[in-house]
């Protein structure tokens, strides 16, 4: 299968486990690892409408960044968050996987399988 991308932390176990799905099924994804090649906040958009769901839905919000900056405030609006990702991309939930113009996060790491 050609054209697919996997937003990747190889020290996530969740990413390594999507990653070995998709190469289980010959699928040889471009990677990227996005805490050193964070996605652009046009970017992130596009997942996110792909995704069809809201920037929040996105955050991990379990990181201490998501505190620090207040991220939980409800009144920031869709582009203050996806920049906050953008800034910060160990926001990001992960993996995620983008194949046939569809996108999906690999939690459980079969939820991609959808896509492809």
């Amino acid at each position: 299968m050609d054209d697919v991308t996997i937003l990747h932390n190889p020290r996530c176990s969740k990413s390594r486990e999507t990653l070995a799905l998709l190469e289980q099924r010959g699928i040889r994804p471009r990677i990227v690892e996005y805490l050193v090649e964070p996605p652009s906040a046009a970017e992130l958009a596009r997942i996110i409408d792909l995704l069809g769901i809201g920037p929040r839905e996105l955050m991990r919000r379990n990181e201490a960044e998501y505190a620090a900056l207040g991220l939980d405030d409800p009144a920031l609006g869709r582009e203050a968050l996806i920049d906050a990702m953008h800034q910060h991309p160990r926001l990001i939930e992960r993996p995620i996987v983008l194949a046939n113009g569809k996108a999906a996060i690999g939690r459980p790491p079969e939820a991609v399988l959808a896509i492809l």
